[in-house]
């Protein structure tokens, strides 16, 4: 019995130390999510495949990014991210263990992989710093980061870079540009139903087009709308000082001329920002106001 325990343990053994060093090389290869205090990223690890995508099909990717602080997107927008994506957001710690939970259980039932129960910590992690694989190895990278940001950053830093970096189509990064190009606005005039629509296609950005919904988006924006009332977005941060970003990537092409075009490849770093005490209550968004009517020209 000896002889057969012996060389068991020896293998646990073995077993543990490598699941240990896997785990301790993970860790000390993340990158240092600090720097995003005050420093807002001028790529992404998405935006460089989406490149690379293109390069191995012979052509030249698109890219349209515009960095617009917190404070300038439309409460409206806020709402609707957290419904569609992250409902908790404010309550987890970058990681929601019971919706973990509630998926592993629905996939074990209905016999299925496990999808979903991401946060937004996370998938700001996956966007910044990894890539769309469902590799464990990656999942493991994409935890830790997220756990990580939530240690360095406040929660509605977290929130600010995740809306102006997320892919929104092809080409399309973050809600500026999203803005700009579906609805011909900037993101802080959305309003309920436009932002509704832009939160519906962020499962799927490279498929479904806000400007031009599918009957599947539309029922997404009709489930966001009735339930933008229920979440709350962190309060509006104040700004402080920022660095200069990194220069953006080469080899970018522009995409059609808007009204107010935003330059390809352009990064404008309006301030980085850190959040105060959350307020008890935040209060619902104010309607846009109607732009005064033209003067009447004067008298011949």
């Amino acid at each position: 019995m000896a002889k057969v325990t012996k060389p068991l343990g020896r293998a646990l053994l073995a077993i543990g130390a490598a699941g240990f060093a896997l785990v301790a090389y993970v860790y000390l290869t993340l990158p240092d999510v600090r720097v995003l205090a005050k420093t807002n990223p001028s790529s992404t690890a998405f935006m460089k495949l989406r490149a690379a995508e293109a390069a191995r099909e012979g052509g030249r990717t698109r890219r349209v990014h515009r960095w617009v602080p917190y404070s300038r997107i439309s409460p409206s927008l806020k709402r609707a991210v957290l419904v569609a994506e992250d409902a908790a957001f404010w309550d987890h710690e970058g990681v929601d263990v019971e919706q973990i939970r509630e998926s592993i259980q629905a996939s074990w039932e209905q016999g299925r992989e496990i999808r979903g129960a991401s946060t937004i910590t996370q998938q700001l992690a996956k966007n910044l710093y990894l890539s769309p694989s469902r590799n464990p190895l990656r999942k493991l990278r994409e935890l830790i980061i997220a756990r990580r940001l939530e240690a360095a950053l406040p929660k509605a830093r977290i929130f600010e870079i995740y809306l102006n970096v997320i892919e929104w189509g092809d080409g399309i990064w973050g809600a500026e540009a999203a803005a700009r190009t579906y609805f011909g606005i900037p993101a802080s005039a959305l309003n309920a139903r436009q932002a509704a629509l832009l939160a519906g296609a962020i499962i799927n950005p490279r498929v479904l087009n806000p400007a031009r919904p599918t009957a599947r988006l539309l029922r997404r924006q009709q489930i966001i709308l009735g339930r933008m009332g229920q979440v709350t977005p962190p309060p509006v941060p104040v700004p402080v000082t920022v660095e200069a970003p990194e220069p953006p990537d080469e080899g970018v092409a522009a995409l059609e001329p808007l009204a107010d075009p935003i330059p390809p490849d352009e990064t404008v770093d309006e301030g980085v920002t850190a959040e105060p005490t959350p307020p008890d209550a935040v209060p619902s968004p104010k309607p846009f106001p109607t732009p005064d009517p033209p003067a009447p020209p004067p008298p011949s």
